[in-house]
């Protein structure tokens, strides 16, 4: 039977389960929907769940507020052992006694708060010409890197049982957990990987407010309609600019608009007489388009109101 998909806008906030890759979950919840286009923010491993915010249609030109915000992690580490990749899916390559007692790892955990140097792993998704450093992994090929900057918000110690630590982490975009785990074990000096990680939010997005694949596919389809979120919500915080019919049109048409607001610069939420239309780009009071709604272009190609 062909599957027949339909235009759908807005964001989900699905809880991804253990053992889906991020693109294979995305898929599944785009056939569920049946909705004609969707992507993802934010790729989660398959060894990790929770959060994954997917956008249907007009919501994917709004994405990268997701991209580029906060995250925040529950982790597990095991300490005294080292893997080939930082996690429970590599080969152990070290095993070490471990000997360390709360106050040290408190203290430890304190050199971690704050901006901080990563080295990207081999294992992941990062480019270097054009291709993932995960594929030169495979082929035996090490990459040189760079050390890079992130930031970790918060880092609370939630339990340690001997040989387990359980923490929850809020840090920025780029941040690797299984590098702050191995990092979190050198420090230690017993060594550690990362065996459990669950995302929590991101942004002002909260897991408590997300929908597993059980729950959605026990849902009628007007039930799981209703979780869709409107896209607005991927901008919170961006301040807002009331435009009329006339200003819509030729911001559409790409002419910059002379305004009399006292907005700062930067991008601003653009609101027309039906609501949301887009995201602008507000320099001295000028203000030119960044991304508009599809239906807001034709309706400028076309002339219709």
């Amino acid at each position: 039977m062909t599957r027949t998909y339909r235009p759908l806008d807005g964001v989900l906030l699905f809880d991804k389960p253990l053992e889906l890759s991020s693109n294979t979950a995305l898929q599944k919840v785009r056939r569920l929907f049946q909705a004609e286009k969707a992507g993802h923010t934010g790729t989660l491993d398959p060894l990790a769940t929770g959060l994954l915010p997917i956008c249907f249609g007009e919501a994917t030109k709004f994405s990268n507020a997701l991209l580029d915000a906060d995250k925040t992690y529950r982790a597990l580490l095991r300490l005294g052992q080292t893997t080939s990749t930082g996690d429970a899916e590599g080969e152990i390559t070290a095993e070490h006694p471990v000997e360390v007692q709360q106050p040290v790892i408190d203290a430890v955990l304190a050199k971690f708060r704050g901006t901080i140097q990563q080295l990207p792993p081999m294992h992941s998704a990062l480019k270097h010409q054009g291709k993932p450093l995960y594929e030169y992994i495979r082929k035996g090929e090490t990459i040189e890197r760079e050390l890079r900057s992130v930031v970790i918000h918060e880092l609370t110690l939630n339990s340690f049982s001997g040989k387990e630590m359980d923490f929850t982490v809020r840090c920025s975009k780029g941040t690797y957990i299984r590098t702050l785990a191995e990092d979190i074990g050198a420090a230690l000096g017993c060594g550690a990987h990362l065996i459990g990680l669950r995302r929590t939010a991101i942004a002002h997005f909260d897991l408590a407010n997300s929908h597993t694949l059980r729950q959605l596919e026990a849902m009628t389809g007007a039930e799981r309609d209703a979780c869709i979120l409107p896209l607005e919500l991927l901008m919170p915080g961006m301040p807002k600019l009331q435009l009329d019919s006339g200003q819509i049109k030729r911001l559409a048409q790409g002419q910059r608009l002379s305004l009399d607001t006292c907005l700062p610069d930067g991008k601003v939420n653009l609101q027309g007489p039906q609501g949301f239309i887009g995201v602008g780009l507000l320099q001295g009071r000028r203000l030119a388009p960044d991304r508009l709604l599809s239906t807001v272009a034709k309706q400028a190609a076309t002339g219709s109101p």
